[in-house]
């Protein structure tokens, strides 16, 4: 055993050890330590408890009611058609997350993170959309057994190709054909699709913009000419795209129904000379061509590596020498940003029934196994929202080299 093994070995049987808990808290020089990790420790069992305040606070639009100024609790109560004590019990959890604080004349007014919400439409359409998240991990041990096939979020995201046979039966309880996918049955799964269809643009058209700006600043796209986003959803990102770059041709590649979604969105924004919607699916179709930059927005981590490596082949195969390729989402190994990568999205992914977060190091093994080369890491003002990997398609020569 390593050094290292046996100091941490020690440093657990202290930690776990009743006595030594007792002293650390009551000795002067440890209290501060203990206190702060009990608080730690509380936080993580009570957080479930935590994200349900907020959903209450953003389902009830009180964040939105403050925003207006500060109110008593009786004020608050009629507006919300919530009874006063349960007002007056939501106002003091909520005050306790700094979600709300106290003002002076026994009013309430909006917290450090509630004002942060007013007018983040994307933070809020999460919060709402988290509901399917917090349902499914009701039986946490079940998910990571595999032995649930019908999650909230499996359903909500049913229209995708199944990947295996729990997705099969996934698609079955959704009452889709269990071999097929929207490009095979577009007409079934485009029913799927518009049975929560506004929630789902809804949720991409407010969370989208965020992360398109954080994409944008990383790498601007003042030297390329055509830009192919592949499972671009409603088109949000190439909307951004467009919006900042009036040179740039914009060409979206997904699914039938979410291409047509997408078709229609540019039509009506009048896009129709610059922007294409094409419908298919990555793990049969031909990528389209033409264009020398392809984005993947939170797409490689919705798939499990079988299938992130098809698409990134067919990104290779689509792109020209030199061209390049952007892979935007959130990261295991974050620094400062860890739960977001490793827990967050690792237990999202595992609800939804398929894909894993993978570290910047992954994704670039799996870039360079693609055939791509001179793989960056790009800074971004938010990290725990979307990390940018930029890799450049090699030169026929060293193409043939390399093979």
């Amino acid at each position: 055993m390593a050094w290292s093994d046996r100091y941490l070995a020690i440093r657990d049987r202290w930690l776990a050890s009743p006595r030594f808990q007792h002293w650390a808290a009551a000795f002067p020089l440890t209290r501060p330590t203990a206190r702060k990790r009990a608080r730690a420790l509380f936080d993580v069992c009570a957080g479930f408890v935590y994200s349900q305040i907020l959903f209450a606070c953003v389902r009830l639009k009180l964040f939105d009611l403050l925003a207006e100024g500060p109110l008593t609790p009786a004020e608050i109560a009629a507006r919300l058609s919530v009874p006063p004590q349960s007002t007056e019990r939501l106002l003091e959890a909520a005050a306790s997350l700094r979600l709300v604080e106290k003002r002076g004349a026994g009013r309430y007014g909006l917290g450090s993170l509630g004002a942060a919400l007013v007018g983040n439409p994307a933070v809020v359409e999460m919060v709402e959309h988290n509901r399917l998240l917090y349902a499914d991990l009701h039986d946490p041990v079940g998910l990571l057994r595999g032995e649930r096939a019908d999650t909230e979020l499996g359903k909500y995201w049913a229209y995708t190709p199944p990947a295996d046979k729990l997705a099969g039966k996934l698609a079955g309880k959704a009452g889709l054909p269990l071999e097929a996918d929207a490009s095979r049955n577009p007409d079934a799964w485009r029913k799927a699709d518009d049975a929560r269809g506004a929630d789902y643009t809804t949720l991409m058209a407010n969370s989208q913009p965020l992360v398109s700006g954080e994409i944008l600043d990383a790498y601007p796209l003042t030297k390329h000419t055509a830009l192919l986003d592949v499972g671009g959803g409603d088109g949000s990102f190439l909307i951004e795209a467009g919006r900042r770059y009036s040179h740039l041709q914009l060409r979206l590649f997904d699914l039938p129904p979410v291409a047509g979604r997408a078709s229609q969105r540019f039509h009506a924004l009048g896009l129709d000379d610059r922007a294409q919607a094409v419908g298919g699916s990555f793990l049969r179709d031909a990528l389209p061509l033409g264009c020398d930059i392809v984005s993947l927005v939170r797409v490689v981590h919705d798939h499990d590596d079988d299938a992130a490596m098809t698409l990134l082949r067919a990104v290779h195969s689509a792109l020209p020498p030199r061209g390049t390729l952007l892979v935007a989402e959130p990261m295991m190994g974050t620094p400062g940003a860890e739960p977001v990568g490793d827990a967050y999205f690792g237990f999202y992914l595992l609800a939804m029934g398929r894909g894993r977060p993978r570290t910047p190091r992954d994704l670039q093994q799996m870039l360079e196994s693609a055939g791509f080369a001179r793989t960056q890491l790009l800074k971004t003002r938010q990290p725990l929202q979307s990390r940018v990997l930029v890799a450049h398609k090699r030169t026929a020569t060293k193409s043939v080299k390399n093979n």
